[in-house]
């Protein structure tokens, strides 16, 4: 028999949400605290996530995904807070003992073996996986070139390799959008971006700086009917679907690529959850939980996107604090609460606000201007300094004065909306090729915009550059990228004896 360990709380998972759990149980007096996670590194989704958009509400700043998983690394790390990697749990239970009730946690790895934990309180934090092409039913073969968006951004992003060069992207979830943008970075041709859905699923910041700043179109009400190919794929077959989601005979149209990405949604990994019998929602498909987020096992906990799929990775934190904080609670009131029976309410407030967050944006218009009569023209945009995406109005006399701008939320959104009428700006994220490390490639990013126009000479410098490791976070690679007066930084770590 495996030696038994006892610990107050096991996290299982070591991505945003299960770091930022373990953060607010030792900032809560909990300390004896073991995560368990079953990739080669802390971060989860984060790493392979290049690009900028996060920590807009938990930091205050715009940073890439590594820098925001690195800044929760650190902070456990500097915590000592115990984990494991390369670590795969199997099985969860509640155990009565003399003391009450524990659950013990079976898991395994090459490092470990086979190991039987205890704890007081566990939090569920596994985060979620993409739908695959078997829940789809689009006839055909199965050619090589059909993936989850997810896979291929791992591919690019962390691989460095590509998985094709003509590509059509089925589904306008924001991870769909953001690969679109990151092929075509690549060099890719992205054909198209078909929705089911009269509407985009994604963040408007994403159709804008995704899809309409590289004239990718978006077929709304459209989907994938047919894919070709024997050995690779060939092309694909586009129909139109009718107000009940079906495909309309007669609006076939055949778009040849070599390369199928499927965006069509995300789905909470909770195979553990439902081999405890946990009593989980049809609506989110994760545990129903009380509004302290504990399931309907007594100190059994879930946050993140195993208990529904968030749009911010921000708000992931923000809940996964949450439940840390009634977890320690727990924790502290252990023997009078394992005697109880805790009733989770389906209709909880946290369900509700899950309702009103599960909702589709509309797509964005173009930028448009209307000439008024008085000579001047009135441009309306979507800005994307945030992913509240307010629609502005910018008015403008001649070329560049500004008479007014309206309809921004924060001053973010003025300046971007001044910008974007007169000087469009963007950030670039990509990788560059490194060597003396055990990654083939390492994020990197302007250290701020660059002008939308020099956006591919930007690119092109990038590509030529080859990087030696150690390289850690912010380390300037270029001081000048392309002209620009702005820096090429480093977005991650690589080759350091010590990983912060």
């Amino acid at each position: 028999m495996p030696e038994q360990k006892n610990y107050d709380a096991i996290i299982i998972g070591g991505g945003p949400a299960g770091l930022a759990a373990a953060l607010s149980l030792y900032e809560n007096d909990v300390k004896d605290i073991l995560i368990l996670e079953r990739d080669r590194e802390l971060g989860g989704i984060l790493n392979q996530c290049i690009h900028n958009g996060f920590g807009l509400h938990t930091f205050n700043e715009e940073l890439t995904g590594p820098e925001y998983a690195k800044r929760y690394i650190h902070m456990t790390k500097e915590a000592g807070i115990a984990y494991q990697l390369n670590t795969m749990v199997v099985n969860i239970v509640p155990v009565q003992t003399e003391d009450g009730v524990f659950k013990e946690v079976t898991a395994t790895s090459s490092e470990f073996g086979f190991q039987q934990l205890r704890a007081r309180a566990v939090i569920l934090a596994m985060g979620c996986r993409e739908k695959p092409r078997g829940a789809l039913n689009i006839p055909g073969y199965r050619p090589a070139g059909i993936y989850s968006a997810g896979t291929a951004q791992k591919f690019v992003n962390m691989d460095g390799l590509m998985p094709g060069r003509e590509v059509v992207i089925l589904g306008s979830g924001d991870i769909g959008l953001i690969m679109a943008r990151r092929m075509t970075l690549e060099g890719a041709k992205v054909k198209l971006v078909a929705e089911i859905m009269p509407h985009s699923g994604g963040l408007k910041r994403n159709i804008v700086q995704c899809l309409e700043d590289f004239d990718i179109p978006l077929l709304l009400r459209h989907t994938i009917t047919e894919i070709r190919g024997k050995n690779r794929v060939e092309s694909v077959v586009i129909s139109e679907v009718d107000e009940n989601l079906k495909p309309i005979p007669g609006t076939e149209e055949e778009v040849k690529c070599d390369t199928l990405l499927l965006s069509v949604g995300l789905i909470p990994e909770n195979e553990l959850s439902r081999n405890m019998g946990l009593t989980m929602s049809p609506a989110t498909r994760g545990a129903v939980v009380g509004e302290n987020l504990e399931t309907s096992c007594p100190g059994v906990f879930a946050c993140g996107n195993v208990l529904h799929v968030h749009d911010l990775v921000d708000n992931v934190s923000k809940e996964a604090e949450k439940a840390g904080r009634y977890a320690a609670e727990y924790i502290r009131s252990f023997a009078l609460r394992s005697s109880l029976k805790n009733e989770p309410d389906p209709e909880s407030t946290l369900m509700k606000q899950f309702a009103r967050r599960n909702t589709t944006k509309n797509v964005s218009d173009p930028v448009k201007a209307v000439e008024n009569p008085d000579g001047t023209r009135t441009y309306t945009l979507p800005c994307i300094s945030c992913p509240a995406g307010c629609i502005v109005s910018v008015t403008v006399r001649g070329e560049s004065e500004i008479l007014s701008v309206s309809g921004n939320s924060c001053e973010k959104g003025e300046v971007y909306a001044k910008n974007e009428v007169t000087a469009p700006v963007r950030i670039l994220t990509s990788n560059v090729r490194i060597s003396g490390s055990d990654r083939e490639v390492l994020p990197v990013k302007t250290a701020s915009a660059v002008p939308k126009e020099k956006l591919w000479e930007c690119v092109k410098a990038v590509k030529e550059l080859k990087v030696q490791a150690p390289v850690r976070i912010g380390d300037v690679l270029l001081e000048d990228i392309a002209g620009t007066g702005v820096a090429l930084i480093a977005s991650s770590d690589a080759g350091l004896s010590e990983q912060f």
